[in-house]
Formats: C-alpha cells, structure tokens, sequence
C-alpha cells in the first residue's frame, strides 16, 4: 500500500505520464452502480459464456482456497465455497457486478501481508468500497509498471512451484503429468479451456489408474487371522487347498475382464484350457455315443423281421410241447437290443457328469477360492456378470468359488442384481477372509464318483 502511494505522488510530481508517456491508471469511475434487474432477453444468449465463467472462477477459488489451507493448516469446504460463490454473484448481478471470484494477485498480497483471518478480506473490502466511492480518483496517475511490479512480486510464491517437479518427479510422475497438461494447456489456450482439458485429463487418468491395480496372491501369518500378499510378506504363507486373491481397486465395467484375467493368471492354473479340453472330449464321447446308438438302431430294424418270426415260431412248438417257461426266456431275449440303447443314454448321461481326474485332465492344485472383495465401492451389470462367470468357469474345474469382506450397501446392490440363486447363494458371503478361509478347509468341494462308460452288445 505504501509503495501504491509513494509511486501515484512520485508520479503526479514528477508528471510521469505527460512527460515521459508512463503508462498510468487512468480515471476510475467513482460511485455506485443503481440496482437493476437482469435483463431476461439475454440469458439464451450467455447461458453457455456464464456456464464456462462460473466453472472457471469457482476452480480458481477453490484452488487458491485449498494452497492457503495447506500452507496454514486449515480445511476448506468446496460446498460451503460454491454456495458463497452463488449468492454473492446473485447479489451482484443485480448491482451490474464483474462475476464474483477470487483473485490471485490480492489474494497473495494479502497473504504475503500478513493477513490470515477474514477481517483482513472485511478491512480489504471497506478499503476498496472507499476507494470506488471518494478515493478512485487519486490513483489515477498510479504507473501500470508499478502496479504490476506488486502484482509479480506477490506471484513469486507461485512461480516457485516449478521447483516442485523434481519431487514430483520421484514422488507421483502422474500427478506431476497433471501438472505439466494443465500448465501447458493454460498457457497455450484461453483459460477456460486450459481447465477444461485439465479436468478431462485427470478424469481420463482416474479412469486408466483403475486399469492398473495390484492384483494378489494372499497368505496366511502364522497364528493370526491376518492375510498379506504373498509376494511381499515372506512370513505369509498360502493355505494348502485354499486360493485367496484380492484386487486393490473396485471393479466394475471398464476393468472387469482385467480382473477376471488376472485372476486365472495369478491361481497358475489354465483355466479356459481345461474348460476347452473338458469340453472337447465330452463332445467327442456324445459323439461316439449316438454313432453306437445309430449303429444299434439299424441292427434292430434288420433283424426285427427274422426275430420276431423266429420267436413265433418257437413259442408255437413249445405251446404245443407244453414248454411254456422255455418259450418265455426266448421271448425276453428279443428285448435286448431295446436295452442296449436305453443303457447307450445312460452312457451319456454318465458323460456329462465326468471328473477332470476320470477325463484324464490335470487337476487344480486347490479346491477352493476366496475372492477378497473388501476394495469393491459399488458393483455394476457388468461386474455381477464377470462374478458369475467366475463361478462357473472356476465350478467347471472343480473350484468352489467364495466371497469374503463385502460392505452392505455392495451385497445390496448384489440383490438388485440378481446375482443370487439357486447355485450362487448367501452362504458363499462371509464376513472376512478368514472366516471363508475355515469353511472352505471344513467343507472341501466333493467330486462327483468318476462315470464308467459301459456299452451292451
């Protein structure tokens, strides 16, 4: 303030401007503006202008609000800031008001003055009311070099964040790429925009972060209910049966095929190999099947002409041999090849029903999943689907699949879904991971008795 009235009395002394042609301020219209009422005409043609002002102001805002927070140690409420924001611009619009935001240059100059409570912004206010009011017209011969020399002098805080890179740098290289897209961005474009891609860009970023999460493999520390990842605690240690795998993010549609992925990796098993190799030799078995029940068909229509006069004929001559039990056990020896194709349906029954260890496949080296679902916010279509496949596919290798630490509102959401059902119940939910851990070293998945395939002839 001083340096701002020593340079205006320099100035008007001296003759600055009609001397030397100094830049200066100029005259500043004194006096209030009379209230007046918007002008409804105008607002389709500056909704979109007034859209992009308010977005821009309430990010300076809140930005500014947030470095001063840091620096003094205080918390600042982005609602509350956005409230003030909109009464004071309502109130002001109707005195013809510049749109209501923070500066950054009185901002700092302010803070860098020592001003910390909001009587400095009350005195700040009353001075600047004074001056629009009686005082305007003093400044008028304050130099614009002046002016600006305080401006810059008080950003020096802010231009020391270039400084910040190099830690950026070892620290957070995402944040520090926020950065550079959002300097680049405001300096090479209109403000506005510069934001908007700033904020388009961190969304995107969120977005790929989620595509990255850390996937593991979880053991048990001896003599406790507490389960780490494998990879980075060596006193964990996986339970013999049990698989355990957690995701560290929530997921939902743009990641689910990720998670579903990862897992089948991280369990060293093949999964959709063995489903296709299961698969494939079930279908050559049906194949051979109704090949056997062709073959049975065509030799009972051939020789159910031959038969059937033969058995006539032998039943007449024991009648009259008065061998009537002979004739019997000749009769119900034509109904074999009717047996013979019931049994061949039977066979393929049996065939579906068929073990990985009777196919001749390899066999998991666990009977049991645990999905540790504590990192899920919220579940969307696409993640119920990819949970079911995950108990089907994971079921067709004899796995029984359980889910561990999930929050309520998320099991709510699980019943809007539809995810539960005759095969996916309840009691595949259990509170924390060791919890499912016991149930499953209780109640192993049992196999099915291996079919043997048998064929009458």
């Amino acid at each position: 303030l001083l340096t701002l009235i020593g340079a205006t009395g320099i100035s008007y002394g001296v003759g600055l401007k009609s001397k030397f042609g100094v830049d200066v301020v100029g005259d500043i219209p004194a006096g209030l503006v009379p209230p007046a009422a918007p002008n409804p005409q105008l607002f389709a043609s500056l909704v979109g202008y007034a859209f992009t002002i308010a977005v821009v102001g309430f990010a300076i805002a809140i930005s500014l609000g947030k470095i001063f927070a840091l620096r003094h140690g205080y918390r600042v409420d982005s609602n509350q800031e956005l409230v003030a924001l909109g009464l004071s611009n309502l109130i002001g619009g109707i005195f013809q008001c510049f749109p209501v935001s923070c500066s950054m240059s009185r901002s700092l100059v302010q803070e860098g003055s020592g001003g910390n409570t909001q009587v400095a912004g009350a005195v700040s206010s009353l001075f600047i009311l004074i001056i629009i009011v009686k005082l305007g017209e003093l400044f008028r011969d304050l130099p614009k070099a002046v002016l600006a020399a305080a401006i810059i002098v008080n950003l020096k805080g802010m231009l020391k964040q270039f400084t910040d890179i190099p830690s950026l740098w070892k620290s957070n290289r995402m944040d520090l790429l926020i950065w550079l897209v959002t300097f680049v961005a405001t300096i090479l474009l209109n403000l506005d925009i510069g934001l908007a891609i700033a904020v388009v860009f961190s969304l995107l970023l969120v977005v790929f972060r989620t595509q990255l999460p850390h996937y593991s493999v979880l053991g048990q520390v001896p003599d406790t209910d507490i389960y780490q990842d494998v990879a980075e605690y060596s006193e964990a240690r996986e339970v013999p049966g049990v698989k355990v795998f957690r995701s560290s993010a929530t997921m939902y549609f743009a990641n689910a095929e990720l998670y579903s992925d990862a897992l089948k990796k991280r369990c060293g098993v093949d999964v959709d190999h063995l489903i296709s190799k299961k698969k494939k030799w079930l279908r050559k078995q049906e194949q051979k099947l109704k090949r056997m029940q062709k073959t049975l068909q065509k030799q009972t229509a051939s020789s159910e002409g031959t038969s059937v006069s033969v058995q006539v004929n032998t039943i007449i001559t024991d009648v009259e041999s008065n061998n009537v039990d002979d004739s019997m056990a000749r009769a119900s020896a034509g109904n074999e090849l009717e047996d013979t194709t019931a049994s061949g349906q039977e066979d393929a029954k049996a065939a579906n029903g068929s073990t990985l260890k009777a196919l001749g496949l390899p066999q998991p080296h666990f009977h049991s999943l645990v999905l540790d679902l504590g990192a899920l916010s919220f579940v969307d279509t696409v993640c119920i689907k990819s949970l079911k496949n995950i108990f089907r596919d994971f079921r067709e290798i004899e796995v029984e699949v359980y889910m561990a630490a999930c929050h309520a509102p998320v099991v709510s959401q699980l019943e809007a879904g539809h995810f539960f059902d005759a095969s996916i119940t309840k009691q595949h939910l259990f509170a924390s991971v060791h919890d499912a851990v016991l149930f499953a070293l209780q109640h192993p998945r049992s196999s099915p008795a291996s079919p043997v395939l048998t064929t009458k002839l």
